[in-house]
């Protein structure tokens, strides 16, 4: 993969994956499936997150000078997105599928318009703005 954008979108695509496999373990009540899906989802979310505030944003926003724009929004998302995985984790603990299945559903939703907002606005625009770089930046990301 060539472009941010890419490998980023390839990314996203990966978590739902796993977070589908997740979400199905729990309506079938196996457990133990659930928590080991649910554990990979959530290990590469949260990579995929570091890999975008540590590394994507600060480049960006060194490049742009924008600091207040769609980071700013994709940050105040990340930090709901981690809320509703510790409470998904905290059902998973208490085998609570209504607990879990709800917060999975709001989840759901919000990174559907996260990854579309990113997908379709932020990484054509780090592609862009990073052109020069986005080879070396897309290489600090993968290092992650």
């Amino acid at each position: 993969m060539s472009d941010i954008s890419e490998f980023m979108t390839a990314e996203h695509r990966e978590c739902d994956r796993l977070f589908a496999e997740a979400e199905a373990a729990v309506a079938a009540g196996d457990w133990e499936e659930a928590t080991s899906r649910f554990d990979a989802f959530a290990d590469l979310t949260l990579l995929h997150l570091r890999r975008e505030e540590e590394i994507l944003f600060p480049e960006f926003e060194a490049r742009t000078g924008i600091t207040e724009g769609p980071t700013a929004v994709m940050r105040m998302e990340h930090d709901q997105m981690r809320i509703l995985l510790d409470q998904m984790r905290q059902a998973l603990v208490d085998r609570d599928a209504d607990a879990f299945l709800g917060d999975a559903e709001t989840f759901m939703i919000l990174t559907q318009q996260h990854d579309m907002k990113e997908e379709q606005v932020l990484y054509p625009m780090s592609d862009q703005a990073l052109s020069v770089d986005r080879g070396t930046v897309l290489g600090r990301m993968k290092e992650i």
